[in-house]
This record gives structure tokens, C-alpha cells and sequence, in this order.
């Protein structure tokens, strides 16, 4: 049977009076490529430290493997990598020492996995931590995420601070894991990172997940990327979304009925249009502006 790995029921935490996150409810099976969007603020962390116990919820459940976080949590961090957005080792190490620690934290022999990680990453094992730039300290935190070949890795932000040829190494390391079945968590606010590598996502927003699915049918709202050249009036169309207005002609996110854009089309001055499926960042847009989307806790579903 196909077990969920990570499954929660109106998950919730507030810090005293304010937000952290309401009502969130996910389902995420074993093996997907999951992915968790949303800005700096969202409660992507706050959902994800919910989830791994590092802080205690204020209402809702969380179960990772089946079993309950609060009840069984050392037995689930056995099974699971996690990366922080931001990283911080004891000072004075190596980096050697900090994969050899992380290792032994968990009981594992890690040597061959880590130096074959550090050798794609180009990690050098003999630097002081003290002295590792921004990315070679995030290469640090995923070879301690990854050398003990969990079955779920939960990665919060992973790529900042990458340049952009180890950001494609890891993405490559992690399809590979997903191809030999590890479940993988990504929250990023890089739309891009989502949709080229995750088969699910949700969206959250200011604590609410306001769309959820596959990445093809989130891309599938029934809106379309439109780029005209000429004139037309614009405000005799219902359903334009984002629209920006060049001397030259005008691009817009357009939900409306298509036979009413060909008419308003035929009666103005067009040069040239296209018509295009809109990617991932603009249906992210979309759902972020739709206020009538803001408070739903269901699959994103076009109007």
C-alpha cells in the first residue's frame, strides 16, 4: 500500500497573539517530489519546524511515516534529512568534523557517502568552517542532510547562496535520490526550482494554503498568457489579470471567456498576438491576488 509520509490535519500555530499557520492540511505520498511555495513570510519554516517537532503545535496533527510527531518523534527523525534555510556549526571545526559529528549523532557510517557528496558539491572536507563562504556552508548542511540516505528529506530554502552550476549539481543528486524512492519536501520561494523539478505543490499564504496539486494542473487554471501588438480596449474585458500596457501593444493574464477577447480583439487595431499557457510564477501570482482565493483550504480551481 502506498504510505503517506507526510500527512497533516488542520496543522496550526500561533505565537501568543500572532500567526504562524492556520488550518494547514497536507498529504504528501511516499516518493513524491513535493514542493511548498511561497515568499519569505508565508510560514513555509514554521509549517516545516511544526513539522519535524522542533516546535510544538498549537491546534491540528502531524504524522510523518504514519506515526504522530509529538509521540514518536525520535523514531521519525531516524528516517528523515533536514536542511534549514540557515545553517550555523561550532566554530573552530572542520568540515570533516561537522559530517563526522552529524554521523555520529545518528549512528551511522557516513564516510564514502559523504566524500562522494563533497566531491560533487566540490566541497573541500579539510576547511575551517569559520572560513566558509555563504554557499560552502550550505554545501556543508546538505551533505549532513543527505550522507545518511534518509527516506524523507525536508529541505527549507536549499539553494540560496548556490551559484547557479552547483545549484543544477543538486538538483541532479536530488532526482537521483527521488528516482531510488526518497521522499523530497522543498519549500522555495523560486517558482522556477518548483516547477522544472517537483510532480506536487501547494502554495501557501500569510498561513493558509490557498492551492494545491500536481504542477501540471496548477498550471491548468483555465487562464492564459496573452501578448498583443496593436490596440484594444482593454476595460471592455472581464477576467484580466496583471496586465502591463507598452506603447507597443500590451501583455495580460486573461480568465475570461475567449470568444468575448476575440471580439474586443476584432474591434481594435491588432498587429500580431499570442496566446500561451502561463507558467508556474504567474499562476503563483494569480492565486495571490485572487482575494476570493485567499481564505479556501482547497485544490486552486479557475473561475
Amino acid at each position: 500500500m502506498n504510505e503517506n509520509v507526510i500527512q497533516t490535519e488542520n496543522l496550526t500555530k500561533y505565537y501568543g497573539q500572532t500567526r504562524g499557520i492556520e488550518q494547514i492540511s497536507l498529504t504528501v505520498p511516499r516518493g513524491d517530489f513535493f514542493g511548498f511555495i511561497g515568499p519569505n513570510g508565508a510560514g513555509k519554516s514554521t509549517t516545516i519546524r511544526t513539522l519535524l517537532g522542533l516546535i510544538r503545535p498549537t491546534g491540528g496533527v502531524a504524522k510523518l511515516f504514519g506515526l504522530d510527531m509529538i509521540n514518536d518523534r525520535e523514531q521519525i527523525l531516524s528516517r528523515v534529512g533536514y536542511l534549514p534555510s540557515e545553517t550555523s556549526f561550532y566554530p573552530g571545526m572542520r568540515v570533516r568534523d561537522v559530517l563526522k559529528l552529524s554521523a555520529e549523532l545518528r549512528g551511522r557510517g557516513c564516510t564514502e557517502a559523504a566524500r562522494l557528496l563533497c566531491g560533487r558539491l566540490q566541497l573541500d572536507p579539510a576547511r575551517k568552517v569559520d572560513e566558509l563562504s555563504l554557499g560552502n556552508r550550505k554545501k556543508t548542511a546538505i551533505v549532513c542532510a543527505l550522507q545518511h540516505n534518509p527516506d524523507l528529506l525536508i529541505l527549507d530554502e536549499p539553494t540560496n547562496g548556490l551559484d547557479p552550476l552547483m545549484q543544477r549539481e543538486f538538483f541532479e543528486i536530488l532526482r537521483e535520490r527521488s528516482a531510488g524512492g526518497t521522499t523530497i519536501f522543498l519549500s522555495s520561494h523560486i517558482l522556477s526550482e518548483i516547477q522544472h523539478n517537483c510532480a506536487h505543490a501547494a502554495i501557501i499564504r500569510d498561513g493558509r494554503i490557498i492551492a494545491s496539486g500536481s504542477v501540471k494542473d496548477l498550471s491548468r487554471t483555465g487562464a492564459r498568457r496573452v501578448s498583443i501588438r496593436g490596440r484594444m480596449d482593454y476595460d471592455a474585458l472581464s477576467g484580466v489579470k496583471n496586465l502591463c500596457i507598452s506603447p507597443d501593444g500590451a501583455d495580460f493574464l486573461y480568465n475570461g471567456d475567449m470568444q468575448a477577447l476575440l471580439a474586443v480583439m476584432a474591434n481594435g487595431t491588432i498587429r500580431d498576438v499570442s496566446i500561451t499557457e502561463p507558467d508556474l510564477e504567474e499562476i503563483f501570482l494569480h492565486c495571490y491576488t485572487d482575494q476570493r482565493k485567499a481564505d479556501t483550504n482547497q485544490p486552486f480551481q479557475s473561475t
